[in-house]
Formats: structure tokens, C-alpha cells, sequence
């Protein structure tokens, strides 16, 4: 009886072995990558405030992203030889991509050696904070400011620098 039960059992463990079949099975995946164009981003035109007056109160200059320029206070706005405009700037990278746009909260621009400043703030962009590349990975980004004179502000020229950053969303 030992040697049925045995080889029943063996049977039986044979037969459910052969109805499981093989209890693994693989799949083959590929791994890629898509490295593509850096965003770029170019300046094709400085803010420019242009030719202003100061009074005898405070007063700011601001210029919009179309590059419409409008005064406040005490501050006059000279035509004569006026060169005026908002700054502008062309993005490049990959088409129908979004990206973030970064600009100053406010900047001092000063005379040659520092002796005088201004502030400029309230930037704005023309894209806002978010856009879009075109369909051929392009974007043209005005930025406008306001600058803020004060009441018998020094003549002379004032310049300074600021950083607008662009990025992939």
C-alpha cells in the first residue's frame, strides 16, 4: 500500500506540473530619450525711458509692453531727440512648447560712478508669466517698467541692467 500511495502522489504532482506549464513570462520594452533644443532667448531692443524732465515733485515714467510712454507728478516727457521703447526679446526652442517667464521686481539704474540712482519697477511682460512657443518654436517678449523720479532728480545719463528668465514648464 506504501507504494501506491507514493507513486500516487508522484502522479499527482507530475500531472500538476505539466497543467501549470511554465509559471513565468517576460516582455521586451525599449528605452528612449528625446534630447531637444535648449530655450533661447535673445534681446533685440534695451527699455528705453527716453528724454524726461524733473520738477519739483516725485514722479515716474512708464513705459507700457507696447511701448506707449506716459508720465506721473513732476516728471515731463520730452520729445525732442526721444528714443523711448519697451525692451524686447525673441524666445527660440521647440514648437507648441510652454515655458515660464521670469522678470525683476525692481532694479536701480545710476550715473556713471553711481552718484545718482533711480528705481525701476512694476516690470511687466507681454506674455504674462506663461506662454507658448508657435508652431515653429518661436516667441517675441516685450517687457515694459515704470521708473520712479524723484523731485529735482540730477540730469544726466542713468542706465542699469536687469535679467529676464525664460524656462521649460
Amino acid at each position: 500500500m506504501k507504494k501506491f500511495i507514493v507513486l500516487s502522489v508522484a502522479l499527482v504532482m507530475t500531472v500538476g506540473a505539466f497543467a501549470q506549464g511554465n509559471p513565468t513570462a517576460s516582455a521586451t520594452a525599449t528605452a528612449s530619450a528625446n534630447i531637444i533644443q535648449p530655450l533661447q532667448i535673445a534681446k533685440t531692443a534695451d527699455l528705453a525711458f527716453g528724454n524726461i524732465a524733473s520738477g519739483t515733485a516725485d514722479g515716474t515714467v512708464v513705459i507700457a509692453v507696447d511701448g506707449a510712454r506716459t508720465s506721473t507728478g513732476g516728471v515731463t516727457l520730452i520729445e525732442a531727440g526721444n528714443v523711448s521703447n519697451a525692451a524686447s526679446f525673441d524666445v527660440t526652442g521647440l514648437a507648441d512648447a510652454s515655458f515660464t517667464i521670469e522678470v525683476p521686481t525692481s532694479i536701480v539704474i545710476e550715473t556713471a560712478g553711481g552718484a545718482d540712482q533711480m528705481t525701476v519697477d512694476n516690470f511687466v511682460s507681454s506674455l504674462g508669466a506663461d506662454s507658448v512657443l508657435d508652431v515653429n518654436g518661436e516667441a517675441t517678449l516685450e517687457v515694459g517698467a515704470t521708473l520712479n523720479v524723484s523731485a529735482q532728480q540730477a540730469a544726466g545719463l542713468y542706465s542699469g541692467s536687469f535679467d529676464v528668465i525664460v524656462a521649460y514648464n
